[in-house]
Parts: C-alpha cells; structure tokens; sequence
C-alpha cells in the first residue's frame, strides 16, 4: 500500500488568517464557528484565534445572526429540510441557542405540510417497493430524515399513500405507525 500524498496545511499567523477569512466571508456567510475551525486547522495560535473573530465580527464580515436567518432560509425554501435537521445543523455550526430560535422564527411562517408532501409525493414516484407497507415505511424514513416531527411525516405518508396506491389495504396497517 502506497502513502496518500495529503496536501500538508501551513500554520499561518492571525494576520494571513484575517485576510483568508475576509476574502471567504466577502463571498459567502460563515459562522463564527466556521472560522475558529478555519483558523485551527491553519494552526493559528489558539490564543490569537479569538481576536481575529472578534475584529471580523466587528466589521461585520460575521455574523451569527445573519447566518442563522440565511441558513433556515435557505434549507427551508431551497432543500425544504425540517425544523429539527435545521436546528441540529445549526447547532454543529456553533450558533447560540438562543440565535437558532430567534432564526427558526422563519421556519414557522412556512408552508411545511405542503413543502413535505411534494417532497414524499416525488421520493413515492422513484421509489421502488412490492407492498404498499415498504412505500410507506420508505417515505416515513425519507420523511424522518428530512427533520420533520414523526407525526407531521406521518400524516402526510397518509395523504400520499390513499393518493398513490391503488390496491385496497387494511386501515389497521396504516395505524400500526
């Protein structure tokens, strides 16, 4: 077995740091989390690293609360994920409890039944199952994966199950869930 050429990172100083992360924050929004682990793997002395955020959170090259409102957003309205998989992603990124629920806010304008139907509604056409108990435990994972509340996923699995299947089943199999 061969060694893998891993492309070795430099230690760079707080200033070489600053200017990196200001050219990344110009193009996109970071979070403060995002930088202090940035600025780790750089190997930038642990005792510097707090500076340098507190002068681009200064100049408003971050900020958390502006990241958060984009992050829900965007995973509402672009990837329609749900509330628990956004707060989960928000809180891996570092952002204060009480920041994630001021930006979840937003989440709860939406219009998540119908934003997780037309999900399940596609995930149903592509999937491939023999029973109508295998499509309708796939889309409760699928649904369950994308951060919606058990109860909401299952409801909709309902909707888009009377929709989709045709064969006649047993009530008592759609209440086992």
């Amino acid at each position: 077995m061969q060694p893998t050429d891993k492309k070795i990172k430099r230690a760079r100083t707080a200033h070489q740091a600053l200017e990196s992360l200001m050219r990344l924050c110009a193009r996109a929004e970071r979070s403060s989390g995002d930088a202090m682990r940035l600025m780790a793997s750089w190997q930038v002395p642990q005792q510097e690293r707090e500076g340098v955020l507190q002068r681009l959170m200064h100049e408003k090259f971050i900020d958390d609360r502006r990241y958060a409102e984009t992050f829900v957003r965007e995973k509402t309205n672009l990837s329609a994920w749900g509330e628990y998989k956004i707060r989960t992603a928000l809180r891996r990124k570092g952002i204060a409890e009480e920041t994630v629920a001021e930006a979840m806010k937003i989440f709860a304008c939406c219009d998540t039944p119908e934003r997780l139907d037309e999900r399940l509604r596609r995930k149903a056409r592509t999937t491939k199952y023999d029973t109508s108990y295998q499509l309708r435990t796939k889309l409760m994972r699928y649904g369950a994966s994308l951060g919606y509340p058990f109860e909401e996923v299952g409801q909709s699995v309902d909707r888009i199950m009377r929709e989709t299947t045709n064969d006649k089943c047993d009530e008592d199999t759609f209440d086992l869930f």
